[in-house]
């Protein structure tokens, strides 16, 4: 019950700002041709808004969904969703070598989920940044119920100018799933490498095009803008591409590969929590297709009851195709969210 009224403060939230739900997820499903330039609208085009805009409308639903941590992780045969978070979220802290007299940048720290783990497993201070506030308001919740407020502070602004910080401030870096949605995926690392110390290391995951990906193939080009569409992605990179800003702003490229191949050890495929409800993944209901389009109609009739704003149900449906796309490129083997890699600042 407590997440079903979560679902609605969040979709209420989301309706008291520029003509509501309705008005604002029509806006958004028109954001592709803005930005290509089709639109009577292109030159006012702010990618970062689009981005602020997918969250604003889709936050409530997608933690209902998809828990407090809001990104995959690979999976192992009898491993639930949750414990698989866990798990990749501790090798990030160990990844970076954290120590408790360090201070921490969260790049886009969604609704606190991994930085909550941060603070309470590594003994660290956390600075979490986010342009969207419902999901910075909720981070804060989550972090004061934990009773970790007192190492965490926040940043409401774009990670792609901080200005608020200085130049080398922090011991250490992260960004889960966030620089995806960069216009500029180069100006956000060069960014997050400016309030960086220098020998600090960071760690990354990316949501990236694979090398079986064909721009030749119609079929892939049609998964990969139904992907930009739905996860509001101005570019998807490759794994190169990636590699390549990483080191044309200075960084040093320590590794870099794709956690969810099974060849790097994922043997369950990280988009089945999006296909198949079982007992032992323990994923949501409402993550699969039956309870995807159970929660569509459901929608419906709470529109005409008016429990839920007007254009809910438009929300639901996007995630649901959302959701879809990941499923077809994630069977394909053209597209990985999880691209992860370690870089570090030179001295």
């Amino acid at each position: 019950m407590s997440r079903l009224l979560r679902v609605l403060t969040g979709l209420r939230a989301a309706d008291r700002v520029e003509g509501g739900v309705a008005r604002r997820i029509r806006r958004f499903d028109g954001w592709l041709d803005r930005a290509s330039g089709r639109d009577a609208d292109a030159a006012d085009y702010d990618h970062t808004e689009t981005v602020k805009e997918y969250y604003d409308i889709s936050n409530a639903l997608m933690v209902w969904g998809w828990g407090e941590s809001l990104h995959f992780a690979p999976l192992s045969p009898g491993e639930s969703v949750k414990d698989s978070k866990i798990r990749h979220q501790r090798l990030m802290i160990d990844k970076l070598e954290l120590r408790e007299d360090m201070t921490v940048v969260d790049i886009g720290c969604g609704v606190g989920g991994p930085m909550r783990r941060v603070v309470e497993e590594a003994g660290v201070r956390v600075v979490g940044v986010n342009i969207n506030e419902i999901q910075m308001d909720r981070a804060k919740s989550l972090i004061a119920e934990a009773g970790l407020d007192h190492m965490v502070d926040y940043l409401v602004c774009s990670f792609m100018d901080m200005p608020a910080v200085a130049d080398g401030t922090f011991d250490r870096g992260y960004a889960i799933e966030s620089t995806c949605h960069a216009p500029d995926k180069a100006g956000a690392f060069a960014e997050i490498y400016r309030v960086l110390k220098p020998g600090a290391l960071f760690w990354g995951q990316e949501m990236c095009l694979t090398d079986r990906f064909d721009p030749g193939d119609e079929r892939h080009l049609a998964m990969k803008r139904d992907l930009m569409h739905g996860i509001a992605l101005k570019e998807i990179a490759t794994f190169g591409e990636v590699d390549r800003m990483l080191e044309s702003v200075g960084f040093e490229l320590i590794e870099g590969m794709d956690r969810g191949a099974e060849e790097n050890g994922s043997a369950v495929p990280w988009y089945q929590p999006l296909e198949t409800w079982s007992r032992t993944l323990g994923n949501s209901l409402i993550g699969v297709p039956l309870g995807r389009r159970t929660a569509g109609g459901g929608s419906r009739l709470a529109e005409v009851l008016r429990i839920l704003p007007k254009g809910s149900a438009d929300v639901v449906k996007m995630l649901d195709r959302t959701a879809g796309a990941y499923a077809a490129a994630g069977r394909s083997g053209i597209f990985t969210p999880l691209y992860c890699f370690l870089a570090r600042k030179p001295l």
